[in-house]
């Protein structure tokens, strides 16, 4: 089960003290009811109507070789067609934005050579060389395989602003992205494990 983790490390580095401790007091409370979806409705997840027929998307191989460029039809389901297709907890944090709670879920091929692509729709969206250990218990990469295959809006959700990351073919909640991160980009994506799967180079 999942909770929003408002934890220091997930919101922007310049945060106060005293501002985080008014918010952890926020935090421990919503533990108390498990997971919390987002308070944004329109959150990263645009109402159906406002996706576009189609998207741009770059295709990539499992070894992270870049192939085409497809144009390709954005993927709507229900939400029980959603349910049918994911667990519980991808489905909280992809559909409802939820946020897994942290060191629940780390990837044990952080080393191997591969591509981490969405649960929901296998997009290609990190390749696991940009990934790095931040020390926030959630996956981190310094940049997207490509800027194609996300979106980047702005949350306002818990009074706070942060930039939320979906991926861009199934607008599945995927994370947020701050600017506390390694070069060369200074870029932290920090993602939800239960958004992607992780494809291994063959």
């Amino acid at each position: 089960m999942f909770s929003l983790n408002r934890k220091e490390d997930e919101l922007p580095r310049a945060m106060g003290r005293r501002s985080f401790l008014i918010g952890a007091g926020a935090v421990a409370a919503a533990l108390a009811f498990g997971y919390v979806r987002s308070s944004e409705p329109a959150r990263a997840s645009a109402a159906a109507a406002d996706l576009p027929r189609k998207v741009s998307i770059v295709e990539f191989s499992d070894s992270g070789q870049r192939k085409t460029v497809e144009s390709l039809g954005t993927i709507i389901k229900t939400e029980a067609e959603w349910r049918k297709q994911l667990s519980e907890d991808s489905f909280e944090v992809t559909r409802h934005a939820a946020t897994e709670r942290p060191y629940t879920n780390e990837n044990p091929n952080e080393h191997a050579k591969g591509v981490f692509r969405c649960i929901c729709c296998d997009t290609a969206l990190f390749d696991s060389s940009t990934k790095f250990e931040s020390g926030t218990g959630w996956p981190s990469f310094w940049e997207p395989i490509a800027k194609e295959n996300i979106l980047e809006t702005t949350d306002k959700s818990f009074g706070i602003v942060r930039t939320a990351v979906s991926c861009r073919r199934c607008d599945a909640h995927l994370g947020h992205v701050f600017d506390d991160g390694p070069p060369p980009t200074g870029l932290r994506y920090c993602m939800n494990s239960v958004a992607m799967r992780f494809a291994a180079a063959s």
